[in-house]
């Protein structure tokens, strides 16, 4: 089942342990893909230009996005 055609409830956060929460849009042009990560991200995070993410996805369609570090 693709991801864009599927709507699920948010799984419960707590809030106490949450530092931001940010929506953000993917943009498909042919082959490329790509996403913008919020700026609140980006310095929370300390990511530089080549810094990684690791994505994980779930059978639920969840996902989690890490940093990986050096």
């Amino acid at each position: 089942m693709p991801l864009i055609n599927t709507i699920r409830l948010m799984p419960k956060i707590e809030l106490d342990t949450v530092k931001c929460i940010k929506e953000t849009a993917i943009t498909i042009k042919g082959s490329r893909r790509r996403i913008t990560v919020p700026s609140e991200v980006v310095d929370l995070l300390k990511l530089k230009n080549g810094s990684k993410l690791r994505w994980v996805v779930f059978e639920d369609e969840s996902i989690n996005i890490y940093k990986v570090k050096k």
